[in-house]
């Protein structure tokens, strides 16, 4: 029973050590572009 315990806490600690390291070190961000939209004002009431 303590083997699985032991393995169960060993995992959760190289889990979040993943995590961790993967919110540091991936870099999921796009390239910045800058975007123009034209927009149609109608403000005749």
């Amino acid at each position: 029973m303590i083997r699985i315990l032991k393995a169960i806490v060993i995992l959760a600690v190289l889990a979040m050590a993943g995590l961790a390291g993967y919110a540091y070190l991936g870099d999921m961000s796009a390239p910045p572009q800058e975007t123009r939209l034209p927009v149609n004002i109608d403000a005749t009431n």
